[in-house]
C-alpha cells in the first residue's frame, strides 16, 4: 500500500481536478493518473476515483442548483436514462476492448472542442426553448449514449455532456450546471457498483474527495461568476487534455 505521504501531493491535485470538472468536465483525467502514481492497483484506482469523484460531483451539482443553473424538469428525466446508459458501458468493456475506439473519440472530442471554440455565438446567450419535441429527441438519445460512453470509456464524459446541452439552447453556465447533476448520477452508480466490491481506498479517497468538493465548490463559483466566456477558455484546455489522455494508451 501506498505510504501516506502521498497525500501532500494527491491533495492539492483532487483539488484542481475539482475546480476543472466542475467548470467544463475531465477532471477525472487528473485524479485516475494521480491515483496510479500513488501507487494503487488499476482497480483500486478506478474504484478510488469513483468514491473522491462523487464528493466533487455532489459539491459543484448542489452550487450549480441552488444558484438556478439547472434545468430539473429536464435532468430528472434525463437522470434513468444516465444510469441505465452507464450501467450497460460497464457491461459492454467486458467484451469489447475500449482501446479499439479511444482514437476515435479523441478526434471526435477534438472536432467538439473546435466547433464550441470557433462558433463566437455558440453556448454565449441562453436560448433554451424548453421542453419540446426536437429538444428530447436530441437530449435523451444523446444522454443515453454519452452515459454509455461513460461506462465504457469514461475520460470527457462531463465536456461531452456540456456540449449536448449546449446544443439544445442552453449557455455554457446552465451547460454545466446540467452537465453536473447527470455526472452526479452516473458517478452514484459507479459508486454503488464499486463499493459493493469492496476495492475503494478509504483513507485515500476520502481526504482527497473533500478536496475535489472544495475544488468544485470554487469552480462551480468561478464559472457563475466569469461566465460562458471563461468556461469557454477551460473547456478548451480540457478537450486537449482528454484527447491526449485518449491517444496515449
Amino acid at each position: 500500500m501506498p505510504d501516506p505521504s502521498v497525500l501532500l501531493y494527491g491533495l492539492p491535485l483532487a483539488f484542481l481536478a475539482g475546480f476543472i470538472d466542475a467548470v467544463a468536465g475531465g477532471g477525472g483525467t487528473i485524479t485516475l493518473p494521480t491515483l496510479i502514481f500513488m501507487g494503487l492497483p488499476p482497480a483500486q484506482a478506478v474504484a478510488t476515483n469513483k468514491l473522491l469523484a462523487i464528493f466533487g460531483s455532489a459539491s459543484s451539482t448542489w452550487q450549480y442548483g441552488r444558484s438556478g443553473h439547472i434545468e430539473w424538469p429536464l435532468v430528472l428525466r434525463l437522470v434513468p436514462l444516465a444510469l441505465i446508459g452507464s450501467a450497460i458501458g460497464a457491461y459492454l468493456v467486458h467484451f469489447v476492448n475500449p482501446d479499439i475506439f479511444k482514437n476515435l473519440v479523441a478526434v471526435i472530442i477534438l472536432g467538439v472542442g473546435a466547433l464550441v471554440l470557433t462558433s463566437k455565438k455558440f453556448g454565449v446567450t441562453d436560448k433554451y426553448p424548453g421542453l419540446t419535441a426536437r429538444v428530447l429527441a436530441l437530449i435523451l438519445p444523446g444522454t443515453l449514449v454519452v452515459s454509455l460512453y461513460d461506462g465504457f470509456i469514461g475520460p470527457g464524459t462531463g465536456t461531452f455532456l456540456m456540449f449536448l446541452f449546449a446544443l439544445s439552447g442552453f449557455n455554457l453556465v446552465r451547460s454545466s450546471g446540467n452537465a453536473r447533476a447527470i455526472n452526479l448520477a452516473t458517478n452514484a452508480g459507479a459508486f454503488i457498483f464499486f463499493l459493493i466490491g469492496g476495492k475503494m481506498i478509504f483513507w485515500i479517497g476520502l481526504p482527497m474527495g473533500a478536496a475535489n468538493a472544495l475544488g468544485a465548490y470554487v469552480g462551480a463559483k468561478m464559472a457563475m461568476l466569469r461566465g460562458s466566456a471563461f468556461i469557454k477558455v477551460v473547456y478548451a484546455f480540457i478537450v486537449l487534455v482528454v484527447a491526449a489522455r485518449l491517444l496515449i494508451h
